[in-house]
């Protein structure tokens, strides 16, 4: 499988409400960090989070974390 693109090398920063949300994990997305059907034709799907509080998040943009959608420094390696 080939790597996802690199959409930042950074974490997005997220004010979400309670509900569901897909995490883009191409890095193809136009709406990063969330998904816009952009993986459409590759290997890679998007990942369903459910926000059950209202808070910040630090959403992956790299596409490199170990603990999707969540930001783990793995942008810190490249």
């Amino acid at each position: 499988m080939s790597e996802p693109e690199i959409a930042a090398k950074q974490p997005i920063t997220v004010t979400l409400e309670p509900g569901s949300y897909w995490w883009c994990a191409c890095g193809r997305s136009k709406n990063q960090p969330f998904c816009d059907g952009s993986h459409a034709g590759t290997a890679f799907e998007p990942t369903e989070i459910t926000v059950t509080s209202r808070g910040e998040y630090y959403l992956c943009a790299c596409k490199r974390t170990k603990t999707p959608p969540y930001c783990d420094g793995s942008h810190e390696n490249l």
